[in-house]
This record gives structure tokens, sequence and C-alpha cells, in this order.
């Protein structure tokens, strides 16, 4: 069997930061006499408790290591179980603990999707509070995927190993050395969004708001219409920089800010983000153009943002660009897999795995024309081995596993199969809005049924920590000692 203790440990820690930092959305609707003020301070004592008591069961006195069987089954609990006491506040503006699961699960993936309507109106603690957990959220995928993914070998991100770690020993040294930077660049990407927001005439609050929305890559926003409220286009643009901020490799900041780096252009996958929403982007434009007949410079500018928002899996939205025509619907809902950089906010599948699996279909192409032909793969400095294009392959045939499985369950709720389809994708993808009237980007998840928003609930977290550390636990060998 697997020992626990560490587990627990962990989990303790995390209960109990998530509980402290419910305070400042707290201590606004204190303020305010807002009738939220007693869930938060319900759902901080739980939280708390709980996680002092799982620390309590830990056995504080013992040495703390942990190895890849208990760093896997932490995250997953981790995931699965925040959204459980952090749902606690919605409930003090109507919703119920399914909806304020979802809502919670949404906000810590960075997903972006709601149940909830009348934001325009709502207590500032809530709205606070929903940009905190995708704001916290953000941060902790930064740090699992620079730390841990490469030590749990998910999905290809051994690739990136010598980034970070390769042993439960160096994981706690460098680990911190590589958190406390990330936190700096967050901080500073965070703060530089909202000065950037503020001056081009966003409310402080909504500046804050929408600024850790936005470098978490979250979506959530503090107005039912989504970014189209502001009807501004200069904010749109400062949106645009600083989604794609979010969803470049931190790793990358971090070489820059310190010194003796390269510029982040030089980084492949940057500059494949990049390119990648500039084309997506021209097409859409004059797509756009010609189907609506909308100024080319309008045009370029809806399509941007709009892309931006949906690759780097941030789902703000200026526009319901389900209006442009079928070919966008569909554009759309490619893209929706895409995601951005390795170490970043985003979701989805990344650049660097579409990168790679370009030149592996080459290399094969490549084989078959000239089978004696020896073509050593290399993705920027590193040499790919069979185990990442084997954890990539496996990685794509999860995604489509549970696209197509949760996609039947929505099904089965009574949901149509493009709702249920965009919904699931969106979900996995940790983007936000899907397609239709129902999800879409004029749309809100509160009319599905209980038992759709837990399969979409479930499918953010599946998809935000790249499906293995959840199928790796149905497996007897994972509970074998």
């Amino acid at each position: 069997m697997i020992r626990i203790t560490p587990v627990l440990r962990v989990l303790g820690g995390i209960f109990i930061g998530f509980g402290l930092f419910m305070i400042p959305p707290l201590a606004f609707d204190w303020w305010a006499k807002a009738p939220t003020v007693g869930y938060f301070v319900g759902a901080i004592a739980a939280s708390v408790f709980t996680g002092a008591v799982c620390i309590v069961l830990s056995g504080s006195g013992e040495t703390f290591d942990l190895n890849r069987k208990q760093a896997f089954l932490a995250t997953a609990l981790g995931w699965l179980l925040v959204p459980c006491f952090a749902a606690i506040p919605f409930l003090g503006v109507g919703a119920s603990w399914i909806d304020g699961y979802f809502e919670s699960a949404s906000g810590i993936t960075t997903t972006g999707s709601t149940v909830l309507t009348g934001l325009d109106t709502m207590p500032e603690g809530i709205l606070l509070w929903r940009s905190l957990l995708q704001w916290v959220g953000g941060y902790g995928i930064v740090a699992i995927s620079v730390i841990i993914m490469p030590f749990l070998r998910v999905g290809g991100m051994q690739l990136f190993r010598a980034e970070s770690t390769d042993s439960s020993e160096k994981i706690l040294a460098r680990g911190f050395d590589l958190a406390r930077w990330i936190g700096f660049v967050y901080l500073g990407l965070s703060g530089a969004c909202a000065l950037g927001y503020g001056m081009f005439g966003m409310t402080a609050f909504d500046a804050v708001n929408h600024a850790m929305a936005t470098v978490a890559t979250g979506g959530f926003s503090t107005h039912d219409a989504s970014f189209a409220y502001f009807k501004s286009s200069a904010l749109e643009w400062v949106g645009v920089v600083f989604m794609i901020a979010g969803g470049l490799p931190f790793v990358a900041f971090i070489r820059t800010f310190r010194g003796g780096g390269q510029p982040i252009w030089n980084d492949v996958q940057a500059r494949g983000l990049v390119f990648f929403i500039a084309a997506v982007a021209l097409i859409l434009a004059v797509t756009n153009s010609l189907e609506n007949k909308v100024q080319i410079l309008q045009a370029i500018r809806m399509a941007v943002f709009n892309v931006a928002s949906i690759v780097t899996t941030t789902g703000f939205a200026s526009t319901d660009y389900q209006l442009w025509g079928n070919f966008a619907i569909g554009a759309f809902f490619v893209i929706t897999f895409v995601g951005s950089c390795s170490g970043s906010t985003a979701g989805g599948i990344k650049i660097y795995r579409l990168q790679i699996l370009a030149k592996t279909a080459h290399s094969y192409l490549t084989r078959l024309i000239s089978p004696s032909q020896v073509k050593v793969i290399t993705y920027s400095t590193r040499r790919v081995g069979q185990d990442v294009e084997i954890a990539i392959l496996a990685f794509l045939l999860a995604m489509l596993f549970t696209e197509v499985v949760f996609t039947l369950f929505l099904c089965w709720t009574g949901l149509d199969f493009m709702t249920s389809a965009s919904a699931v994708a969106q979900a996995i993808s940790n983007v936000g809005p899907g397609l239709g009237p129902i999800v879409g980007p004029s749309g809100n998840y509160k009319s599905l049924s209980d038992p759709a928003k837990m399969v979409i609930a479930f499918a953010m977290i599946f998809g935000r920590l790249e499906y293995f550390p959840f199928f790796i636990l149905l497996t007897p060998a994972f509970w074998r000692r």
C-alpha cells in the first residue's frame, strides 16, 4: 500500500492555504455588509480545520519526502477536493452546492465557464473570490507543470526535465527556488496588466479582477457581458498582450529576467504560439470581413482578440464569433484543443506537442521513402527520445478517450451533440466558452442539469492535470507496494 502520511501533509497545507485566501473577499463583503459573510467564515473554518486535521494525522515529526505515486495521489486529490471548500461562499448568492463546485472547479482550473448570472450586481467579495480562484489556480498549474509534471513524466513533459528536477530529493530544494521565481514573474505580469487596464478606462476593481483572470488565462469577468461590456478596442489590445504573456513559458521569462538567458522570442514555443495566433486570426478576419461586410481593420481586431482568447484558453468574449459563419464555427472548435506553451497557465494540447508531432510525422514519411535513413528528432536544443514521442501519442489518445466518454455522458443527460462535444472540448482544454446557444460565447452553463454540470466540472479537472494522474489511479498496479 501507498504510504499516505506525506499525501495528508500536502493536502493539509493546500486546504489551509485556500482557507487563508478567502480572507480578502471576506473583508470586502464584511465592509459592505453583504449576505455572504457567514458563508465565507464557514468556508474558512471548514478548510483550515480540515487542513489542520490532515497535518496532525500525517505525523508532522516525520521526515517529509514524496515519491512518484504519492505525488500522483496528492495532485489528483488536491484538485478534486479544494472545490468542495471553495464552493461554500457561492451558497450565499443563491447557488446550489453543485453550482458552487462547478464554479470553483472552473476557477481553479482557469477554465472560466460559469453558472452565475447577475454578475454586475453581485457582492464584490464573491467577484474577487472568483478572480482569486483563477489567479491561485493559474500559479498552481505553472508550478506543477514546471516542477511536478517533468518529475511524473506526464504527456512528454520529461522533455523539460532539465529545467525542473529529476529526483524526489531535488524537488524540494530546486522546486522552492523555481516556485519563488514563478511567483515574481506572475506578480509582475499581473501588476502590469492591471495598470494597463486602469490606464485605458477600467475601474480599479475591474482592472485588478480582469488582470488576475487574464494572466491566469482564466476568463472570469465581473460583468455578464464579459469583455464586450467595456466596448474599448484599447482594452482589447491590452488583453491580447497579457493573454499571450500568460500563455508563454514562464521558465523563458525567468531566464530573461535573471540575465544571461536568451530573449523570450528565441523560445521555439513562443514563436510557434505567436505565429499560430497571427495566422488563424488573419484567416478568420478575412472570412468575417467577406461574410459580414465588416471593415477589415475592425475584423482583424475582433479576430486577434477572440483567437488569442481561445488559443491561450482564457475564454474572454468580445463578440459572438458564431455569427461569423460556419467556417469560423468549425475553426474555433478546432483551436479549442490547441492551447499554448508548456509551463504556462494555459491548458490544451500545448504548442510543443504539436511541433514534435509534426517532426515525428515528417520523420516517419522520410523513413517510408528511405527506410535505411536514420533521422534524429530534436526540439530546440534537446534530443527527442522515443519515450517522449510515445508519451505525447498516449496523451492525445487519453484526450480523445476523455472527449468521447464525457461527450456521451452529456448526450445521455439530454444535451444535443454539438453542445455536448463543444462543452467537453472546452472543459478538457480549460477554455470556457463552447459552441451553440447554451454554452457558446453568449451563453451560460446555468441551465444545464446537475449531472451535466458535474461531468463538465470533472472534465475540467481531468484536462487541467492532463489525464494521467487520474487514469493511473484506476490501475491495480498503482496500489501495489
